[in-house]
């Protein structure tokens, strides 16, 4: 015979001091499992988001970021001009020849500095990130000292309002606009004239190439034709998102990592809880146990019952802290991006795999915690167990 279900629950509700115990650990340790995944999911969203797949992006060969990539004035307009390349109304190339580097900035309330990242386009740049849109002011103008920021810079630093000025390069820069990323790395960011930029840092080249394709086909012959041509057979070629998604694997790992031995850490109490709370469980009821092994219920049923118990308990554990995990999708947070070494603004991201992931990881925790309780009230003895006080 089976022990019905009811059962099951009706001793969980028995129980509910140490029922609401061992689920207030399990939540914590499920909500902990759930947020590490979260925001690592957060930092692969906001650096793919920074991509178009349409676009491709052209750098030196090695070059772990924009940042520490170098292309050449003339090789970069010898790249511009190649047939994969599409073509504006006009006949220019759709390309953008852009420049990266980082200044300080200080940031409100703590005072602490942060760095951030200056990125010099041409102007062709807004068509190219058609997700950039002018949030508050106007764009700057080319072939001046004027430049726009991204909404997390507006929000968390100093001196980030239209109008105020910024010293770097050994000049004077005007905010004139704020812009929105729409949760890319780009709110992360200050965009100005690449000649302008590289003038002031006395930068005689390139860090990429930025260049919208015919069409999404024409990469392999665009790799092809840069790898043959002795002229720019130093750089490689990348799809956009493809690259930024390569730019979210240092601090995406570092963040689960971390995160996950915090979790394990936390899991191992949880869990020793839990069993804890089965084995009292079981010490309680020993002649309850005595009695459905007298009405006939076998060892593996009172076994299965005990273990369903623990693996109930530890699920509707997992369900709340999926439940409190949610919640943390309104909150966003800044942290140094290990590829540019500058401030990269995101959030926690929830999908359905971490749901599901996390209540693997639930149902894990109540199987491991419950299985050693769970087969000592299998093993009891009948008679032993109806003698007992």
């Amino acid at each position: 015979m089976k022990i019905p279900f009811s059962y099951t629950w009706r001793s969980l509700w028995a129980r509910r001091l140490t029922t609401a115990l061992t689920l207030t650990g399990l939540t914590l340790v499920a909500f902990v499992f759930a947020a590490v995944l979260m925001l690592s999911r957060g930092v692969e969203n906001t650096m793919i988001e920074t991509g178009s797949p349409d676009n491709a992006i052209i750098l030196r060969k090695s070059a772990t970021s924009e940042l520490v990539s170098q292309i050449d004035r003339d090789h970069a307009n010898i790249m511009k001009t190649f047939p994969e390349v599409a073509l504006l109304p006009d006949g220019k190339p759709f390309a953008s020849t852009e420049t990266f580097v980082v200044i300080n900035m200080r940031k409100k309330g703590s005072n602490d500095m942060g760095n951030i990242s200056v990125r010099g386009v041409s102007p062709e740049a807004m068509e190219l990130r058609p997700q950039v849109s002018l949030k508050e002011g106007r764009w700057f103008t080319f072939g001046t000292q004027e430049i726009v920021i991204g909404t997390s810079i507006n929000e968390q630093f100093q001196n980030a309002s239209i109008g105020d000025r910024i010293a770097f390069g050994g000049t004077f820069w005007t905010i004139v606009g704020v812009v929105d990323g729409q949760g890319s790395a780009f709110d992360s960011e200050v965009w100005g004239d690449a000649n302008q930029i590289m003038a002031a840092f006395n930068r005689p080249v390139y860090s990429i190439v930025l260049i919208r394709l015919r069409s999404a086909e024409e990469f392999d012959a665009l790799k092809l034709r840069i790898e043959q041509d002795p002229r720019t057979s130093y750089t490689e070629v990348k799809r956009e998102q493809v690259f930024y998604r390569e730019q979210s694997q240092a601090l995406s790992g570092f963040i689960k990592g971390l995160g996950l031995v915090v979790t394990i850490i936390f899991s191992i109490g949880a869990m020793i809880g839990a069993m804890i709370t089965m084995y009292a469980a079981v010490a309680n009821r020993t002649r309850e146990i005595g009695t459905l092994r007298a009405l006939g219920f076998r060892r593996r049923s009172v076994l299965g019952a005990f273990l369903i118990e623990s693996i109930l308990l530890s699920l509707i554990g997992g369900t709340f802290g999926v439940a409190l995990a949610s919640f943390m999708s309104l909150v966003k947070i800044s942290t140094t991006n290990f590829g540019t070494f500058s401030e990269l603004a995101f959030g926690f991201a929830l999908a359905p795999d971490i749901i599901v992931s996390t209540l693997i990881f639930a149902v894990v925790m109540g199987v491991v915690g419950g299985f050693l309780p769970a087969v000592r009230a299998s093993r009891l003895n009948i008679l032993a167990a109806l003698r007992s006080a």
